[in-house]
């Protein structure tokens, strides 16, 4: 049988492949910019000294040691919080607070009150693995032709971002409460002590963040509040200097004197739907009672068998989990380890792994609370290991298509080409107790809705949905727009298991791209036993919808005319990730930090 023969045949009868649109929309849109390669502890002011060896463990590459717990994150001020926590005794899930919330005010273009997040929580004493669906909701008065104009046309994608139509209902603060509700250990209102301390007395700004306010401020500009804290005096916050947010302090003192139903009603609930409604030139339809009837979730987790290991995320409405499940899954069959990281055949496989799994992901994945989804068939291993022959050979696959995985539903999805921005931030903690957290925290794009109120931003994380409600075919999308739903995630918080033990516990940031970022470290980890700082430091390599983006100014570059020769289209362009792991080891734990952003890695 010939090799396309073969692609067929697996096939099982279908016949769509992934649309060149979501590669070009998606490529279209600039990756969240990496850090400047000046940045160092001198950006931080009051940085501690164990913050300061951390930053210079990473950019030494070296991993940071410690025997009791660790805390790995997007932001040095963040991570010092969520340490302190863990070194007075707190639980994982305790420190998670502290370092959100300082995240919250020291990053806010990535995450924050005004987003949502999705958490994997290993529990040491039970050996259990579960996770929190904190992802934000559509409005109920929102439609499925929401984004499309009055002749039936989705709108530029910008146009629906920027303002209130593409605010869903934040999901951040309740997950906080529920996470230590759960699984907290010290008082509440004391996690919040660090963030509004730097909220009253002011921060300083870093170059990251002086950076992205300069390459948005067009749009940041457009509403009064937010120009007025991100251009104090008319001008762009500039690196090095000192920022306060006594909005941000406020609300955060009430959240820890009331919980979060502070947050979900009364005055900070009615600013954010004022905000919301009354944004100008495009306006949005979230009301109080989308604020009052949120709820955090609790789902059970995606595991997918690697190697030895099993690979633990987020299931729906999380695509992260699955996809990446797939991708390992469908690589069982090659032996990694002995082609190597620098062997143009490895890329080959990973990549071509990824656009299959991708063709799954844009057919059946979206939210299980309104979709049926074949979870179970997704990950099986047989299906896996079919779609793993369509590997076997020495070129890229010429074309790939959705399988048919194993499920009670009869329903035949159309494909969809939504996008999902590169912004987001991602959050690595084992405690003392060896309780792991792994939680990847959004407002979608950067600086999400650009509305700002109370100190803190809006998501847009409604865009996440399809603009589309039918593709050309006349099939239905599982991930278009119903009010109530939630818009589908590329997150992929992900805890890697062996004998029922946590090794890894790892995530990123990068819109679609975190799927190919999480399984390159993975891989990386288990395959080419790197230690956890070069595995997230290992350059990436990524092919989502057909195009190989091989990332500019790395070794990387090296593969791009062999992939190339392989049959890859090839584009050398800026990736990003923000991977934060632990690697926990019979000698300890071992944390890395991504060295394309600020943050670093604690550990005690």
């Amino acid at each position: 049988m010939t090799r396309l023969s073969l692609v067929t045949a697996l096939l099982m009868g279908s016949v769509w492949a992934m649309p060149a649109t979501a590669q070009q929309a998606t490529d279209a849109v600039a990756p969240e910019a990496a850090s400047p390669e000046t940045e160092s502890a001198d950006a931080f002011a009051g940085l501690g000294e164990t913050a300061r060896a951390a930053l210079a463990s990473k950019e030494e590459g070296k991993p940071v040691t410690a025997q009791n717990w660790m805390v790995a994150a997007a932001n040095p001020l963040a991570v010092e919080a969520g340490a302190k926590v863990l070194e007075r005794g707190g639980s994982a899930a305790d420190a998670m607070v502290a370092v959100q919330t300082v995240l919250g005010l020291v990053e806010p273009q990535s995450s924050g009150l005004g987003g949502g997040a999705f958490l994997v929580w290993y529990d040491a004493e039970s050996g259990e693995l579960t996770t929190l669906d904190g992802r934000e909701t559509a409005p109920k008065a929102a439609t499925p032709t929401y984004f499309q104009d009055e002749n039936g046309e989705p709108l530029e994608f910008y146009d629906a971002v920027v303002g209130g139509r593409s605010v869903g209902t934040p999901g951040t603060p309740a997950l906080l409460e529920e996470a230590h509700r759960r699984w907290g250990k010290v008082n509440w209102g004391s996690l919040f002590d660090d963030a509004i301390a730097l909220a009253d007395e002011g921060f300083t700004v870093s170059p990251r963040l002086a950076g992205l306010v300069a390459e948005d401020s067009e749009r940041l500009g457009r509403f009064p509040a937010t120009k007025a804290y991100f251009f104090p005096g008319g001008e762009a916050v500039a690196a090095g200097d000192t920022l306060k947010n006594p909005e941000y302090a406020h609300v955060l003192r009430r959240l820890a004197a009331e919980g979060s139903k502070a947050f979900y009603s009364g005055e900070i609930a009615e600013g954010i739907v004022d905000t919301v409604r009354n944004a100008e030139g495009n306006p949005g339809l979230l009301a109080m009672e989308d604020l009052a009837a949120y709820k955090v979730k609790e789902r059970p987790a995606v595991c997918a068998e690697y190697r030895d290991h099993e690979v633990c995320g987020m299931g729906s409405p999380s695509s992260g989990g699955l996809t990446v499940g797939q991708i390992l899954g469908m690589l069982g069959g090659y032996d990694l380890a002995a082609l190597g990281a620098e062997n143009p055949e490895s890329w080959r496989l990973i990549g071509d792994a990824s656009r299959l799994a991708f063709a799954d992901r844009g057919r059946y994945m979206a939210d299980s609370d309104f979709v049926p989804v074949p979870t179970e068939g997704l990950i099986a291993p047989d299906y896996l290991a079919g779609r793993g022959e369509l590997l076997a050979g020495d070129d890229a696959l010429p074309e790939v298509s959705a399988g048919s995985p194993g499920w009670s539903h009869a329903m035949n999805w159309g494909r969809d080409s939504s996008l999902e921005l590169p912004s987001t931030s991602h959050i690595s903690i084992v405690d003392a107790d060896g309780n792991a957290l792994s939680m990847t925290t959004t407002i979608e794009n950067g600086f999400g809705s650009r509305l700002f109120t109370q100190g803190f931003l809006l998501n847009n994380e409604l865009t996440d949905f399809s603009f589309e409600t039918h593709d050309e075919a006349g099939y239905p999308i599982a991930n278009r727009l119903e009010p109530g739903k939630r818009p589908r995630s590329s997150m992929a918080p992900s805890i890697v298991m062996k004998d029922g033990k946590p090794v890894l516990v790892i995530g990123s940031p990068g819109g679609s791209r975190i799927i190919g970022y999480v399984a390159k470290a993975i891989i990386g980890y288990l395959d080419w036993e790197l230690d956890v700082q070069q595995a997230v430091a290992l350059p990436n390599i990524v092919n989502r919808f057909g195009t190989m983006d091989v990332e500019a100014g790395t070794s990387a570059t090296d593969l791009t005319q062999p992939l190339a020769d392989m049959g890859f289209e090839v584009e050398e362009t800026d990736l990003n990730s923000g991977l934060h792991g632990i690697a926990i080891t019979p000698d300890g734990l071992s944390g890395g930090a991504d060295p394309r952003r600020e943050g670093v890695a604690i550990g005690g």
